[in-house]
């Protein structure tokens, strides 16, 4: 059948020519990565319930859905924004049911929270990408013939328009992957280190739960002063727990024939859930890369700014997630030296940078002194209007050598004349100095002027 305007058979099962991927010699069998661990039932539902796998996850993504995703060109050596038919439209609107930002989110989640990202390609009869699908990794399996080639079996999914399970080529998957430990098409997410850590939070807060759902008291015993028989031992305890705890907590109990309560205090270690849920808490966050202070577990640390504290979480824990993705992109799309142009995809970091205005001014403005930034540059990302003169770089010029200022100084157009002595009272105005400029034109009226006045000047005058 034809899907995508591309010829994919469908099958029940994989071929015999076509092996799983844990045919190397290690095989997957739990229901996500990390569940095999010693004596402790892992659920992937229930540790996506915890608060700081649940945080760390929607953080990250959230985070990375925000930046526009852009095509560029390289013109010049830089990577320039630019627009195209063919491209453009899948990055603005993945698909009908998702934006650009439910598309990336989708795709940081499923790759967070099961290892793997797979999208799936919707073509054109030119065979053009003009959509793609976010595909549940569960119902993906990684496939491998002898000689190397890779397909993958797709179980249906309406959303993505599969009626039944069909099995497609690599070249029709774009598979984003992390921590691919054991094998090159199988990846693992970080609940694979923090599982045991986020159960052992989660039974932590149900018991905690249960205990300040009886007043903060726990379980006690009730004694009597010899033996009695099984019986009234099972009638004592439940109409104890039956009229004296949950609700009932506080009423009046009536004890008879010697019988007598005493309650089970806790150690001061088994009373700290506080300190052992932040432990845990930590040890998510470690594993995923995010500072703890991100998802509200302590203070912000002091010792840095704000935006040291920022450029460390992109570093460590968006960087490597953002790249990724654009590489994943300009393979799966098709992009890089097309028709000699080199083009590709390029997600917005500025989305990362937003501040407040009056920061966002002083940086700006630093960077236009600094000829780094144009001022129309430096208004666009403020949304303004370009101004005349507003497309050139500028550069203030303030430190000179003293060589420099002296040459300056001397061919300077408006550097003061030089000073003449005053002539004798007796000189002969005729010997004058003549301009070497009015050589051909004669003394105008005003040399003229200067001329009688001398004249007339007093001989006391003359040597003053």
């Amino acid at each position: 059948m034809r899907i995508f305007g591309f010829e994919i058979r469908r099958v029940k099962k994989a071929a015999p020519s076509l092996s799983g991927v844990d045919d190397r010699g290690w095989r997957i069998l739990e229901s996500f990565a990390g569940a095999w661990q010693a004596d402790v039932s892992v659920s992937h539902d229930q540790v996506m319930a915890f608060h700081a796998v649940y945080s760390c996850i929607t953080l990250i993504a959230n985070d990375i859905g925000k930046l526009r995703a852009k095509l560029v060109e390289k013109q010049d050596g830089i990577w320039t924004e630019t627009e195209s038919p063919s491209f453009s439209p899948v990055l603005r609107k993945p698909n009908r049911y998702q934006n650009a930002i439910q598309f990336r989110e989708s795709w940081v989640s499923s790759k967070l929270s099961r290892g793997n990202t797979y999208a799936l390609k919707e073509r054109d009869s030119r065979g053009i990408v003009v959509a793609l699908y976010i595909l549940d990794p569960s119902r993906v399996t990684p496939l491998v013939t002898p000689q190397g080639d890779v397909y993958y079996r797709l179980q249906s999914d309406n959303m993505s328009g599969l009626e039944s399970e069909i099995t497609v080529p690599a070249s029709e998957i774009i598979h984003d992957r992390m921590n691919c430990l054991f094998h090159p098409l199988v990846g693992l997410s970080p609940i694979y280190a923090c599982g045991l850590a986020a159960t052992q939070g989660l039974a932590m807060q149900a018991n905690s739960a249960k205990l300040f759902q009886n007043m903060s008291r726990p379980s006690g015993i009730i004694t009597a002063p010899g033996r009695i028989s099984q019986e009234s031992a099972t009638t004592l305890k439940e109409q104890w727990e039956s009229n004296y705890s949950g609700a009932n907590f506080g009423k009046i109990a009536v004890l008879g024939d010697n019988l007598k309560f005493e309650k089970i205090s806790m150690t001061s270690e088994e009373a700290q859930l506080i300190d052992q849920l932040k432990w845990t808490s930590e040890v998510v966050c470690s594993t995923f890369h995010v500072p703890a202070f991100k998802i509200g577990l302590g203070a912000m640390p002091t010792y840095q700014n704000a935006e040291v504290l920022n450029q460390i979480y992109y570093s460590d824990c968006l960087q490597s997630l953002i790249e990724q993705y654009e590489a994943c992109m300009d393979e799966g799309l098709g992009l890089g030296r097309i028709n000699g142009r080199d083009i590709g995809v390029e997600l917005d970091l500025d989305g990362l940078l937003r501040m407040d205005t009056q920061t966002q001014i002083k940086t700006l403005t630093e960077a236009v002194k600094g000829s780094i930034l144009t001022i129309d540059e430096a208004r666009a990302k403020m949304d303004r209007k370009k101004v005349p003169g507003g497309s050139s770089i500028w550069m203030q010029q303030q430190n000179y050598s003293l060589e420099a200022l002296a040459e300056r100084d001397a061919n300077s157009p408006f550097a003061a004349p030089a000073q003449t002595q005053s002539p004798a009272a007796d000189s002969n105005p005729d010997d004058l100095p003549e301009d070497p400029e009015d050589d051909s034109q004669g003394m105008d009226e005003t040399d003229d002027a200067l001329a009688r006045l001398w004249q007339r000047q007093p001989e006391g005058l003359a040597h003053a």
